[in-house]
């Protein structure tokens, strides 16, 4: 009985529950040349903004998302929080500070950029609380290479 219950219970976990994220943008450009990946850097307050934390719970913890992501795409996270408990390094703000420079100059949020192993923009969304994971997905394919 318990090695049935055991074996049922790896059976329901899902295979796919997450994918990697990366802080940094040359690591990510890296892996996307390698991988013939698009780049998508989202850039999010995720203590203190209402939209992109729906966001993320929406779309990105989503399984529609996450087998999409593993096949298509390399991600990058460019955090802004506000708390000091979720402070991050000087390092780490600098870097998300130069993205946002680059990528995100009206200081949206959330904002997602998509961009070739180049960096060049290929392309933005925000969140839409109409829009399904499906519904942004079928959008994403404008974007790929």
């Amino acid at each position: 009985m318990k090695n049935l219950l055991l074996i049922l219970s790896f059976t329901l976990l899902p295979f796919n529950d997450s994918v990697d994220w990366t802080f940094d943008f040359e690591e990510a450009k890296a892996q996307a040349a390698t991988s013939q990946k698009t780049i998508l850097v989202v850039f999010s307050g995720s203590d203190w903004c209402k939209p992109c934390i729906q966001l993320h719970k929406e779309l990105f913890e989503s399984d529609k998302f996450i087998v999409y992501a593993k096949e298509n795409l390399v991600l990058v996270k460019a955090d802004f929080p506000y708390r000091k408990k979720n402070k991050l390094s000087k390092e780490q703000t600098l870097h998300n500070e130069a993205l946002a420079a680059k990528y995100n100059p009206n200081g949206e949020f959330p904002l997602a950029v998509f961009t070739d192993a180049s960096g060049k923009a290929l392309g933005t969304f925000g969140f839409d609380k109409t829009k399904t994971p499906q519904d942004y997905i079928l959008q994403f394919n404008q974007f790929l290479k």
